[in-house]
């Protein structure tokens, strides 16, 4: 495979990154909330004073939350079997992966997050090691696992576990991409509802594009895979979800490929393969095409390929150009939000509002500027903004153990936020 030569200060990304996970070992640690200096320390925080939260906690579970860190604590659950763009490397090479989105579960959320890379087999595994750990998380973070056992897993989550189950690939990757176009609409003063709107790739970041595309009001979305575009009464290459999605997309019946799909489209978004993109199909486009190439770590095209090829509007999952789309935009305050009402599920409505929340934090909407970038924009107010989004869909759609004003859920996380900012710079 390919390797990265993007640089870093002078050195690539690969040695920079195996010095830094060698000399810390790994990116994250546990560290105490309290200090022990004394023995009355030692007989609170232990023996005896320790068995005092569990008596409560017998009689009634929910103060589970009240006397333990559940409910900031999620577990980062995967199988090893899609690790990026690497493949099935298994759990243990999937390690630093997990190691290192709980360092930006905590940096950007103030997440406990526990890397739970697992050897296990199949769905099955998977959901009983959810359901053993439950009363350790409150939600837990599904994270590079195949297609389409990552759809069954999330199914099954949702419906066996008391607490809030996330895929990232799916999800955090629908709610940003979402925000994006509705700001790319805007520009090109578009309406969602009726562009005409093509998603090539039909894994779980595809399948979570066109769930929350659908849901905020497309009516005319056309799916592509590797046989082609996707229609109702399709045999090659067919699953219940895609079977799902083809009643929901392509109500003209179109048939053919993906450069047949993309004639007068509107936006095209790729969430495929590299390269999977030409320059043909965008010319084929109607006016001031919108092109987003998130396939990772390489793209569908290259940012300034796309512009070249005549994309009004262009984005892409790379670094240091602009419109960066990465999920690390939405995943902590999605998560802070649902921790801070002790949701019982994830919703459509939630990750709507969350999608809503992003995109208006960006206030001088521009060609190169559609969603926040982590160096011009004041990521710990978007952050809260969309905490803030998220636990009010939460209690409006009344899956919310706990009320909380959402105006609250926003000052209190910009004030962890910045706590553990300042933290952060002390120690370094």
């Amino acid at each position: 495979m390919k390797r990265n030569a993007m640089k870093l200060g002078g050195r690539s990304i690969e040695k920079a990154a195996l010095s830094e996970f060698s000399k810390h070992k790994g990116v994250i640690q546990i560290v105490g909330k309290v200090r022990v200096k004394t023995l009355g320390d030692l007989a609170t925080y232990y023996t005896p004073g320790v068995s005092y939260p569990p008596l409560r906690i017998r009689e009634d579970k929910a103060l589970t939350y009240e006397y333990t860190g559940k409910g900031n604590r999620i577990g980062i659950l995967s199988d090893g079997s899609r690790i990026l763009g690497l493949g099935n490397i298994g759990p243990d090479a999937g390690l630093p992966v997990m190691e290192g989105k709980s360092l930006l579960f905590k940096k950007f959320g103030d997440i406990d997050a526990l890397p739970l890379p697992i050897n296990a087999h199949g769905v099955d595994e998977m959901v009983s090691f959810a359901k053993a750990i439950e009363p350790v998380i409150g939600g837990i973070n599904i994270e590079d696992v195949s297609s389409p056992n990552c759809f069954t897993l999330y199914d099954r989550l949702q419906k066996e576990l008391g607490i809030p189950v996330f895929h990232d690939d799916r999800h955090g990757t629908g709610v940003v991409a979402d925000a994006a176009l509705r700001n790319a609409m805007k520009l090109v003063k578009k309406d969602v509802r009726k562009a005409k709107i093509v998603i090539n790739g039909l894994g779980s970041a595809g399948i979570g594009v066109a769930e929350i595309i659908l849901a905020a009001g497309s009516r005319n979305l056309v799916m592509c895979d590797t046989r082609g575009i996707l229609y109702k009464g399709r045999r090659d290459n067919m699953n219940g979800l895609k079977q799902r999605i083809a009643e929901h997309t392509n109500h003209n019946g179109m048939k053919g490929q993906l450069q047949d799909a993309v004639k007068d489209a509107d936006v095209l978004i790729g969430l495929s393969v590299p390269g999977a993109f030409k320059s043909s199909f965008i010319k084929a486009m109607a006016d001031k095409p919108i092109v987003f190439a998130l396939c990772n770590p390489y793209p569908e095209m290259r940012y300034d390929e796309a512009r070249k090829a005549g994309a009004y509007i262009a984005a892409t999952g790379e670094s240091g150009v602009p419109n960066q789309v990465n999920n690390m935009l939405a995943f902590p305050g999605i998560f802070r939000g649902i921790l801070d009402v002790r949701a019982r599920k994830i919703n459509p409505t939630m990750l709507l509002e969350a999608s809503r929340a992003l995109a208006h934090s960006v206030k001088r909407r521009a060609r190169e500027h559609i969603i926040p970038n982590f160096v011009d924009d004041d990521i710990i107010s978007i952050t809260a903004d969309i905490a803030a989004a998220v636990a009010g869909a939460a209690i409006k759609t009344g899956v919310a153990r706990r009320k909380m004003d959402p105006d609250r859920v926003r000052r209190d996380t910009k004030e962890r936020l910045e706590r553990y900012s300042r933290l952060e710079k002390a120690a370094t």
